[in-house]
């Protein structure tokens, strides 16, 4: 009996003990991890302000590959989500959901999980840093309350390893998806690139001509644009049909003493689309085709082009059906010779966008080829993407 009552007694001086620990105990958490990057603030506040790219910084995926991914609300800021479900009981199910959005400079994610506590948020904050403040740290912070959860209290003890390492694990993911996007800010102040977005493009007909290699000279690299629509008109007239859309330049490689290019026109059977000016020859006087096309640009097709079949080609003009797609698409006023930094962003946003760019990028002349080589040139640039599952 004496025994029993000892052992009741030890059984409550522990109870003690672990209620008063317990107490004693913070009722919440907070950590924090941070990791420098030399890409620019916009770059990397897209990619935090949106759930599209959760996947490959995140280390859930590290940790279960076949963990199920689900997307809902808008494509970023207040309101975009990921839920995730494992069957790995160290991950479970849970979601990430943005619930504060402060651009460029603060993104606050709340998180649903498995482990104990409430309340719980992620608050990635970026600050500029480094020489000039050309670098950009991103702190992470993780806030859970306990409250009176006493084993979420002891639980509490083991947060720096559980959460901590895997805020280092994301940070390190993060600062190397990071490093492969191009390091273009496609938000700066003053800039003439407009309207990035992701869209559909309809599958389409081209009367195509290589360039091939072109010395970089402005003078040069026009000439050559205009000769090989000199083909494409040709070969127009010779089909009976017309533009269904501005001048389109395809570029291979910008070298450093080359341009190497194709030139294309979509087209359709003359008659079955919207009154438009065709591109017209150049023969009879210089500039004469280019001014034609410039004057009133060519509307592209929302719908599907089927097609052509017997086509007369002649010289180097080719036949190519472009099947629908999915491009990343903006609009650009300046010069051309600018178009390859444009380029670059376009593919920078894409990027942040959880979108993987693919084949070669190309632009619509909207306003022909002599105003492109002027401050008023106008410009539709596209990089499709790489479907997606």
């Amino acid at each position: 009996m004496t025994r029993l009552l000892e052992l009741l007694i030890s059984c409550v001086i522990v109870a003690v003990l672990f209620l008063v620990v317990a107490v004693l105990l913070p009722s919440s958490r907070t950590l924090t991890e941070s990791v420098e990057t030399n890409r620019r603030q916009s770059i990397v506040f897209d990619t935090i302000n949106s759930v599209r790219r959760f996947k490959d910084w995140s280390p859930i995926p590290r940790y279960d590959p076949a963990v199920q991914l689900k997307l809902s609300g808008p494509d970023a800021g207040v309101g975009a989500r990921v839920d995730y479900a494992s069957e790995d009981k160290r991950i479970g199910q849970g979601h990430w959901e943005i619930t504060e959005s402060d651009p460029d400079k603060r993104v606050v994610y709340a998180v649903e999980n498995p482990q104990r506590g409430d309340n719980k948020k992620m608050t990635f904050t970026l600050k500029p840093t480094g020489r000039n403040n050309r670098n950009i740290e991103i702190t992470q912070t993780y806030n859970v309350d306990y409250g009176w959860d006493l084993l979420g209290r002891f639980a509490g003890l083991y947060v720096s390893r559980n959460v901590g390492d895997d805020m280092k694990l994301g940070l390190g993911q993060m600062g190397n998806l990071l490093a492969a996007v191009p390091n273009v800010d496609y938000r700066v102040e003053g800039s003439t690139l407009s309207d990035l977005a992701a869209v559909d493009r309809p599958a389409e007909n081209l009367l195509v001509v290589s360039a091939g290699a072109v010395e970089r000279n402005n003078q040069v690299i026009q000439d050559s644009m205009k000769a090989n629509l000199e083909w494409i008109n040709r070969t127009m007239a010779a089909n009976d049909l017309e533009a269904a859309g501005p001048l389109r330049v395809i570029t291979t490689e910008l070298g450093r003493e080359t341009y190497t290019f194709d030139i294309a026109m979509p087209v359709r059977a003359k008659g079955t689309g919207p009154a438009a000016p065709a591109a017209a020859a150049e023969g009879d006087g210089e500039g004469e085709a280019d001014a034609q096309v410039a004057a009133a640009p060519v509307e592209a097709p929302a719908t599907d082009a089927a097609e052509l079949s017997d086509l007369e080609l002649l010289g180097p003009v080719k036949y190519v059906h472009l099947p629908r797609g999915r491009v990343a698409k903006a609009n650009y006023k300046g010069f051309m010779a600018e178009l390859d930094n444009v380029r670059n962003a376009v593919r920078a946003w894409a990027l942040t966008q959880g979108y993987e760019v693919t084949d070669r990028p190309y632009e619509s002349y909207r306003n022909g080829i002599e105003a492109a080589f002027t401050e008023n040139g106008e410009f539709e640039v596209f990089w499709t993407l790489r479907q997606q599952p």
